[in-house]
């Protein structure tokens, strides 16, 4: 059974500081909550509005206003009891109804027709949630980890299903949100229900190889802690760091179950104070300890694109043993665990709360964050593709799920895609005028085909020519991004447009 918390426990694990005013409207929501919920319990026996506060400690653990905690404790109310949105309009405002509402209206979706068309439908509707505003998808977040650490009260074949959604959908949303923390422990808690002999089997070698680990990490943490004071290196924080058990099972999988082969089965995390000190970091760990080759990833320069930023190296450690070193500070340390929930605190004391951070309201023009605009594409790409589900499902895979790539303009210019992307996607990324107009490409200089795979960190010169007046259709059968198949699409159609006038 999960811990009963209490709301001075809400307060208590917070990653922020609560005004008396926020506490006072917590409270309050929490005391209408536990009202209308009143002689309610759950699947385990424990009373309704446990989930309702275990929902608000989620959200207060990653550092959400008080709106959102708020919204939290009530989001199941309408839903689940007689009191009404109008009524937590009256007593909460606007705000918090609007987040009670996006919450109510995605607990809504029914499964009708195959399993995949219910996961689509509650794909679209949690995308258009987002660009609403995207608090409605982190408490639903919440609210999908606290029914996945008690799924154990559930029928097993509820389970599997609520398993498999949570897999499939939620964690790939949490971990597109940068959320690493509730990404991470969604898919244990998955794993554990719809592979439990894998499980069982990745647990045991965990047991064996990363607590076996830990006298080493601890050994380790303090010689590099003298070391860097040698240099003169200040440190906020170190400590270890050990994988999420399904991402350990994966790449387990990846070496025929041998852990020996996985370089960063343990790690040592150093928090430094700002981002020249990362490369001071590194540059004196390498002075020490030699790296392996192609081991060196610098995520400061070229972040992931759920924003995640970083310094990874593994070398061969004290002691001889292989061992990865993550060098990041303070902040990129709050992002990389919470994602676009960090914000919020950045955001309040730097550039006025939620509002700017959504719709870069300020007095001086903001551009909007980059792990923001992708809701506000992928809304778009929505709009141009209708209710296709085989296409939805299929670009979104591949556009929103899938690792990407950075490659450069000859400039210098950064442009971001799917891996497998071409040259003709990266010339759509550009301008769509220059993809349609491309004849050509250079990859380092040399020719490719422009059905040609880009790879990491390439530079890709697009050759183009002013005879050519719209794109070729049968790029639709390699192309991988969205903007570059609506717009030869969109030419295709135009042609055949014309083409029924000229008959």
């Amino acid at each position: 059974m999960q811990p009963i918390f209490t709301l001075d426990e809400v307060f208590s694990s917070a990653r922020r500081e609560y005004s008396s005013d926020d506490r006072k409207f917590i409270a309050a929501a929490f005391r209408f909550a536990d009202e209308a919920h009143h002689g309610q319990s759950r699947k385990s026996g424990e009373p309704y509005v446990t989930h309702s506060l275990a929902v608000a400690k989620i959200l207060a653990d990653i550092g959400m206003d008080k709106v959102t905690i708020a919204a939290g404790l009530l989001h199941d109310v309408p839903e689940d009891t007689e009191r009404t949105l109008t009524e937590i309009e009256k007593r909460f405002g606007s705000e918090v109804a609007h987040l009670v509402d996006g919450i109510t209206k995605l607990g809504k979706i029914k499964l009708r027709g195959s399993r995949e068309e219910y996961f689509l439908e509650n794909l679209r509707k949690m995308f258009l949630a987002m660009a609403t505003d995207i608090r409605v998808v982190i408490i639903k977040l919440a609210d999908r980890l606290h029914n996945m650490r008690t799924l154990g009260a559930v029928r097993p074949d509820k389970q599997e299903r609520i398993a498999r959604e949570t897999m499939e959908i939620y964690a790939p949303l949490a971990n597109r949100l940068g959320i690493g923390e509730i990404k991470g422990e969604l898919e244990d808690l998955s794993f554990r229900y719809l592979e439990p002999e894998h499980y069982e089997e990745a647990k045991k070698i965990e047991d064996a190889h990363v607590r076996e680990g830990k006298s080493y990490l601890d050994r380790v943490m303090e010689q590099f802690k003298v070391e860097l004071a040698e240099d003169n290196i200040k440190i906020v924080t170190i400590n270890g760091r050990a994988k999420h058990l399904y991402r350990l099972y994966q790449k387990l999988k990846k070496h025929d179950m041998d852990p020996g082969r996985i370089h960063d089965l343990i790690a040592v995390r150093i928090i430094v104070p700002e981002i020249i000190d990362c490369y001071e970091t590194l540059g004196a760990i390498h002075k020490r300890y030699r790296p392996l080759v192609g081991r060196i990833k610098d995520y400061i320069s070229l972040p992931k694109p759920n924003g995640y930023q970083s310094l990874h190296t593994t070398i061969f450690g004290p002691e001889g043993r292989i061992l990865e070193v993550q060098i990041r500070t303070p902040k990129m340390h709050d992002e990389a665990e919470f994602g676009i929930a960090a914000h919020w605190i950045y955001t309040e004391k730097e550039r006025g709360g939620w509002r700017s951070l959504i719709f870069g309201k300020k007095a001086s023009a903001e551009a909007k964050p980059k792990d923001v605009a992708w809701v506000k594409q992928l809304q778009e790409w929505q709009k141009e593709i209708g209710k296709d589900n085989e296409e939805f499902w299929q670009g979104l895979r591949i556009e929103f799920f899938k690792n990407h790539i950075f490659a450069f303009t000859p400039k210098g210019d950064i442009i971001q895609l799917p891996e497998e992307a071409t040259p003709v996607d990266f010339a759509y990324a550009i301008h769509s005028e220059i993809g349609d107009h491309i004849v050509g490409a250079k990859a380092d200089r040399k020719i490719v085909p422009l059905d040609y795979q880009i790879r990491n960190g390439q530079v890709i010169e697009i050759l183009v020519s002013k005879e050519r007046k719209k794109p070729n259709q049968d790029w639709l059968r390699f192309v991988k991004t969205s903007s570059a198949k609506s717009r030869i699409r969109h030419s295709g159609r135009e042609e055949d447009a014309q083409a029924a006038k000229g008959h």
